[in-house]
């Protein structure tokens, strides 16, 4: 049985296109993916291509609650910005996270996203 917790009630079909894009990955997803893959980000275990209720995020941290999304250039198109933010806001209204890198960012400066990645992991470090 598919846990409602972590999927927040996704649609059987959702599964299905989520197993589709993982065979369709960008370079920076595929980049990013082996950084964060089998716990290699401080012991976090990620998914990828997660159904979580009516979208498909790139990659998702239950323990943290966050979602990673790198985005290609039709991101900046209006009507795509409208839409990512919408999105955003219904997973924050589930208590998820967003947190968005574009593809060159992550190509070109993966450690400096890895970290970006890490902090919002460990939102209240120990003093």
């Amino acid at each position: 049985m598919i846990e409602s917790n972590l999927h927040k009630g996704a649609s059987k079909e959702l599964f299905e296109f989520a197993k589709q894009n993982r065979q369709s990955a960008t370079e920076a997803e595929e980049l990013l993916w082996q950084s964060l893959r089998n716990r290699k980000l401080n012991g976090y275990k990620f998914r990828r291509q997660h159904p979580i209720s009516n979208f498909i995020v790139d990659f998702y941290c239950h323990e943290s609650r966050l979602v990673v999304e790198v985005d290609g250039g039709y991101h900046k198109d209006r009507e795509q910005k409208e839409y990512d933010d919408g999105r955003t806001y219904e997973l924050k209204e589930l208590g998820v996270k967003v947190i968005r890198f574009d593809n060159k960012e992550v190509i070109v400066n993966l450690n400096k996203v890895l970290n970006i990645i890490e902090k919002h992991l460990n939102p209240n470090p120990s003093p």
